[in-house]
């Protein structure tokens, strides 16, 4: 199983940025996928999570109504609309498969190897 992220880099705050994950190696019906990040010196953080089969999403408080996750069932690939960035949304993220809709990272089972994400004039 392999999830690939990308989409990272350098934006100026309020500026917009989204995120791929590519996963392959196994079927992921009834799969959650799910966003994180790691800001330096913090713990990773729960950022947003989908429901691969129903398309229900969810997402932590800091970065509803400016963060959309979304997929693509033909593509296995899962996407997260970054806009209003700002500096504090500095971090690698990074995407994560598991069975349930869970703010745990210990609750996913495949991780992706993270991108950057760098908000700064």
């Amino acid at each position: 199983v392999q999830l690939q992220a990308s989409g990272g880099g350098l934006v100026q705050p309020g500026g917009s940025l989204r995120l791929s994950c590519a996963a392959s190696g196994r079927s992921f019906n009834n799969y959650v996928m799910g966003w994180f990040r790691q800001a330096p010196g913090k713990e990773r953080e729960f950022v947003a999570a989908i429901t691969w089969n129903e398309g229900s999403t969810y997402y932590g408080d800091s970065v509803k109504s400016r963060f959309t996750v979304s997929r693509d069932n033909h593509k296995i690939t899962a996407y997260l609309q970054m806009n209003s960035l700002k500096p504090e949304d500095t971090a690698v993220y990074y995407c994560a498969a598991g069975l349930l809709v869970s703010i745990r990272t210990r609750d996913y089972d495949y991780w992706g190897q993270g991108t950057l994400v760098t908000v700064s004039s």
